[in-house]
């Protein structure tokens, strides 16, 4: 009995033991930066970072990644106490109209303003984080931006625009890649049915508006003005360009696409079921494939010709290559003027 009490007090001090060890492994420097203050980043916070990267790629990291990752955390924390010593700093207010900006993007995306709950997990599907983490990482990454945007702005303002000549020979170089498929523009009654039980009366809606619209395209117009009013059973609208493209046929189906492709301009369709939305359809516009030139537009519905999206992208490139070089001109800057020690041994876990 008595060896049996000793074995229980033995493990169960054996796992305090390890849970201290643990813990205290937790709070050992991986790398200390002093550029202005000594400020250790511990092997937990490396760790947190590693292991909410590994969820994110579904992988696990290499200790030579996980060296590269310290490494940007190391560049990280160089910058934010350069940027504390110059007074640099960002505003609750700022981060908020960035967030703001974020919450406009997504509700872009899905059609209206997402609520809280679907910006947070939207947020956490794209970071890793919940959205006080984000914030905090947000206002790091504005105040780093801000101090690099201070300490080369001049190099990041000086960046040519791409010229005619240089915009034409990309072109010519790409010419065969800028090709509109066969594009159709078309409106669209829908009825959407959740399951089996609610489908027979989706189809008994349908058919009605097929026999009060038969193949009059304007008694299909009407059709769609009653779908936009607040409490139609059914949705119409513009339903935007679609190109003949793989890509397409897997949104909308064979069935569709061959149907929408083989209507005249101004022909409405018979009824197309899919998987769970009775359809009809009217062409209001239709492109044949082309090869594209500097002055059409290079994407329907986007009024943005081919030269200026040549251009614009050039410039773009051309801008993330001087942001690319006054990072990494800054960096070493901050490296040469800072002390960093890396304890390598504790990046073996």
């Amino acid at each position: 009995m008595q060896y049996v009490k000793n074995s229980i007090f033995c493990l169960v001090f054996g796992l305090g033991l390890t849970g201290f060890c643990f813990s205290q492994a937790a709070t050992q420097p991986a790398a200390i930066v002093n550029l202005t203050s000594s400020e250790p980043i511990t092997v937990g916070q490396l760790r947190t970072e590693v292991e909410r990267l590994e969820r994110g790629t579904d992988r696990t990291l290499t200790v030579a990644e996980r060296r590269q990752l310290l490494d940007v955390m190391i560049n990280e924390r160089l910058a934010m106490q350069a940027a504390a010593c110059d007074r640099v700093t960002v505003s609750e207010n700022e981060v908020n109209q960035q967030v703001q900006h974020l919450r406009a993007s997504l509700a872009q995306q899905i059609g209206r303003q997402p609520t809280d709950l679907e910006f947070a997990q939207a947020i956490l599907n794209e970071t890793g984080l919940d959205v006080a983490a984000f914030r905090e990482q947000l206002h790091r990454q504005m105040i780093v931006q801000k101090y690099l945007t201070e300490t080369k702005g001049a190099q990041l303002q000086n960046i040519m625009p791409p010229s005619e000549d240089e915009i034409r020979n990309t072109y010519m170089l790409n010419r065969s890649q800028l090709v509109r498929p066969d594009t159709v523009r078309f409106s669209m009654i829908q009825v959407r049915f959740n399951d089996a039980t609610s489908r027979p009366r989706a189809r008994e809606l349908a058919d009605r508006l097929v026999w009060e619209i038969g193949t009059n395209p304007t008694r299909f117009d009407e059709a769609v003005l009653r779908g936009q009013g607040q409490n139609s059973d059914y949705q119409a609208g513009d339903a935007g360009y679609v190109p003949r493209n793989p890509q397409a046929n897997q949104i909308f189906g064979t069935e569709f696409m061959d149907i929408a492709f083989n209507l005249r301009q101004g022909e409405v369709s018979r009824l197309i079921e899919g998987p769970d939305t009775f359809r009809i359809i009217k062409v209001t516009e239709i492109y044949e494939q082309k090869i594209l030139e500097l002055d059409d537009i290079y994407q329907l519905g986007i009024n943005v010709t081919v030269r200026e999206y040549i251009g614009n992208t050039m410039w773009q490139e051309r801008q993330q290559a001087a942001l690319a070089q006054a990072t990494a001109e800054l960096i070493a800057e901050l490296r040469a003027a800072a002390s960093v020690n890396i304890m390598e041994n504790n990046l073996n876990w």
